[in-house]
């Protein structure tokens, strides 16, 4: 068992952010483990990305830990070898292939490579063993040539680029999963690789900055639906996927076919929805990217009406959305339908509430009273709906809140009253 301290704090995107810090927290953590009872058990780790280790020749016998965190990287793999921990790396083919329009496609895969690298006699035909076996010189170049190694995350995305999508994921996972099943390690290190599969499901809340394609690393739908078929074990011929999953209502919130492209509403409507949903699979190359623009805004919308539980509130993007019945998904694209979950009567209420408070500060640009709805937790929010004999539904409010709304209550719907003091 381990305990992972960060994931991946050593970025050369973070320019430095967190190198005072981590060494610090992996001693805590170690520390606090002891005291447990726990330190022979569980093993600290730090889940690092490749770049914390480089070759300036190309070749993985010149691989040594990045030059400017070198220091650092010493320290902690010392400290690591010390407790008997591993290291562990996340290695990713799929960002060599994202970041270098030049790089060899075969290479980033196991079905072998027309132009291998030698390396003193040790063959690479793909990027992975190359990597690898980079991190395994940098390791044995300072002293630390027994230290067991974890790949932390390995994948392939199925979405939001053009080499993300569910054939290529399918070929790297089951080349990754073949040789993994079989105990093929690399040139340098032969043996059974330990290595994590990266991930279950999609996560759409993920940030994008490194790419769109960061929200779609799944194996899974995010309706327990497979993507594609990957026999992971002699026994475990395919992925199955998950039963007793009920969808809500054939309904999809879509442009109306009336609306006007040129309203001056569109572009902040489909701004709103795509910083409050999901519009990742839209682009070049993506499995929507072949949508016209009405398919575009159309997406959008229901994406966002769809992370909403399809409440009324979020189809009412002004002049220009309705609720159809129609699936407007075509043969590369589909359009979601979110699964019912517990929450969904309640929080709906809720939500569709906020929505029209949310979308009337965001037109109006009321600042102070979007900045404190979107930093409110929702289980709050959750909690603040209530009845009263009537039928009526209550949402209760932060006084913090509750001040701001006089800005945009006039057109903001459903009415809302206020009514209380700071609530």
């Amino acid at each position: 068992r381990y305990v992972a301290v960060g994931n991946e704090p050593f970025l050369s995107t973070y320019n430095g952010t967190f190198e005072s810090t981590t060494f610090p927290a992996l001693q805590n953590i170690q520390s606090a483990l002891v005291k447990a009872g726990l330190g022979n058990s569980v093993k600290v780790t730090v889940p690092s990305n490749a770049d914390v280790y480089e070759s300036l020749s190309s070749n993985p016998s010149d691989g040594d830990f990045r030059a400017n965190i070198r220091g650092l990287m010493i320290q902690i793999v010392k400290f690591l070898s010390q407790n008997n921990a591993p290291f562990t790396v996340n290695i990713y083919p799929f960002i060599s292939l994202y970041e270098d329009p030049n790089f060899p496609t075969d290479f980033a895969f196991f079905n072998g490579f027309s132009a291998p690298l030698n390396d003193n006699g040790k063959i690479y035909d793909n990027v992975f063993d190359a990597n690898y076996d980079t991190l395994v010189s940098a390791l044995n170049k300072n002293g630390f040539g027994n230290m067991p190694i974890i790949v932390g995350e390995i994948g392939w995305p199925t979405d939001g680029d053009r080499n993300g999508n569910l054939q290529l994921a399918q070929r790297f996972n089951q080349g990754f999963m073949t040789r993994f099943i079989a105990g093929k390690g690399t040139p340098m290190r032969p043996g059974p690789l330990d290595a994590y599969l990266f991930s279950l499901v999609d996560e759409d809340n993920k940030s994008i900055q490194p790419g769109n394609f960061e929200r779609h690393w799944g194996l899974f739908y995010f309706d327990g639906r497979p993507k594609y078929q990957l026999s992971i074990g002699s026994r475990i011929t395919g992925l199955v996927g998950a039963t007793g999953v009920a969808h809500l209502p054939k309904k999809w919130c879509i442009l109306k076919p009336s609306a006007n492209l040129n309203s001056d509403q569109v572009a902040p409507s489909v701004s709103y929805a795509c910083q409050n949903a999901d519009c990742t699979s839209l682009g070049y190359g993506t499995s929507c990217g072949g949508l016209d623009v009405r398919g575009n805004i159309s997406y959008a919308f229901n994406s966002y009406y769809q992370v909403n539980d399809q409440v009324d509130g979020a189809c009412k993007f002004p002049g220009l959305s309705t609720v159809t019945d129609r699936d407007p998904s075509t043969p590369d694209c589909t359009f979601q339908i979110m699964i019912q979950t517990d929450s969904a009567g309640k929080m709906g209420l809720a939500v569709s509430v906020l929505i029209s408070v949310l979308w009337a500060a965001y037109i109006r640009k009321c600042t102070p009273l979007w900045n404190s709805l979107t930093n409110t937790d929702f289980a709050l929010l959750h909690g603040g709906v209530t009845w009263d004999s009537g039928g009526s539904v209550a949402l209760v409010l932060p006084g913090s809140i509750l001040v701001e709304l006089k800005n945009v209550l006039p057109i903001a719907q459903p009415l809302v009253s206020l009514r209380g003091n700071g609530y």
